[in-house]
C-alpha cells in the first residue's frame, strides 16, 4: 500500500511518506490524537492524502493565525474533539532597539537555527513592516521555553523574546493573485518564468545562482520538476504557489492555477 502511494510522489519524499504512516499507525494503535511539527503546505498535502483514505481518522492544521504557510497538523480519531490547546503552540514578539537596529526574516531564522533548533519547531515568522517593524513568530511550546530562558541575542543585538497571546499575533497581508495558465511542463525555470512574466533563460539564471527555494529547500536545476502545493521562494520577486493542474489541452500542455506574490 504505501508503495503504490510512493509511485505517485518524488522518490526524496518517501521518508516524509514513511512518517505520515506512522503517525496514522499511531492513532490507530493508540486510539488517541497525535501531533505533529510544523510541515510545510506540500507535507500537509501528502499527508492529507493518506489520511483521507482512513475514514476512521480526521486531520485539522493550524499554524497559530489564518493562512501561515507552516502548520501543526492534529491526527485524531472520529470520536475526538479538537481544541485549540491541543496544537500546543507558542507566539513569541522580539522586543529591540527599533531606532538603531533592522531585523530581517533571514537572521530571526538564523538565530533560532544557530541556538540548535530544528526548522520544523519553528512556523511562521511575520512582520508588519521593512526591517524595524514588529517582529513575531510562532513554535512549538518546548521551544518556546527555551527561547525564552536561553537567548538574548539576535547576532549582536540585544533582545527580549516576549510571550504573547496568539490573538495578537500580526494577520498576514499578503495579496495573491491567481493566475491560470498553460505550460510545456512543470519545470522549476518554466514555473518561475511564467509567475513572474520574465523569460526562462533568466528564469535559469536565477535559479542556478541559488537564489530559487522550493518548500524552503534550496534547488538549483532549473529541470527539477514541481508537483501541487509546492511553494516556491525567488529572492527579490516574491512566492509561488502551485495550486492545481487542471489536465492537459489538445496539444499535450499543462494548464495550471499559480498563485503570486510580487515583492
Amino acid at each position: 500500500m504505501v508503495d503504490n502511494v510512493k509511485q505517485h510522489f518524488r522518490p526524496a519524499e518517501a521518508s516524509f511518506i514513511d512518517l505520515s504512516e506512522g503517525y496514522i499507525r499511531q492513532v490507530f494503535d493508540e486510539y488517541r490524537p497525535v501531533l505533529t511539527n510544523f510541515l510545510n503546505p506540500r507535507q500537509r498535502y501528502i499527508l492529507e492524502t493518506l489520511v483521507n483514505q482512513h475514514d476512521e481518522i480526521k486531520m485539522l492544521a493550524n499554524g497559530g493565525f489564518k493562512d501561515a504557510e507552516s502548520q501543526r497538523v492534529l491526527l485524531f480519531p472520529e470520536y475526538y474533539e479538537p481544541e485549540l490547546k491541543d496544537f500546543e503552540i507558542a507566539a513569541i514578539e522580539i522586543n529591540y532597539p527599533t531606532k538603531f537596529t533592522d531585523l530581517h526574516h533571514s537572521t530571526v531564522l538564523g538565530t533560532l537555527m544557530h541556538a540548535g533548533i530544528e526548522r520544523d519547531s519553528v512556523g511562521d515568522i511575520v512582520t508588519n513592516g521593512n526591517g524595524n517593524g514588529i517582529w513575531q513568530f510562532v513554535l512549538t511550546e518546548p521551544m518556546a521555553r527555551f527561547v525564552q530562558t536561553t537567548l538574548d541575542h539576535i547576532g549582536k543585538v540585544k533582545v527580549r523574546f516576549e510571550s504573547i497571546e496568539l490573538t495578537t499575533l500580526i494577520e498576514h497581508l499578503e495579496e495573491w493573485e491567481e493566475i491560470e495558465t498553460t505550460v510545456a511542463a512543470l519545470r522549476l525555470d518554466i514555473i518561475v518564468a511564467n509567475g513572474y512574466n520574465i523569460s526562462r533563460t533568466h528564469a535559469k539564471e536565477i535559479i542556478e545562482r541559488g537564489s530559487v527555494r522550493v518548500n524552503w529547500i534550496d534547488i538549483p536545476r532549473p529541470d527539477y520538476l514541481l508537483a501541487v502545493n509546492d511553494l516556491i521562494s525567488v529572492r527579490k520577486y516574491g512566492r509561488i504557489k502551485l495550486i492545481d493542474e487542471n489536465g492537459l489541452t489538445k496539444k499535450d500542455k499543462w494548464r495550471i492555477t499559480l498563485a503570486v506574490i510580487k515583492k
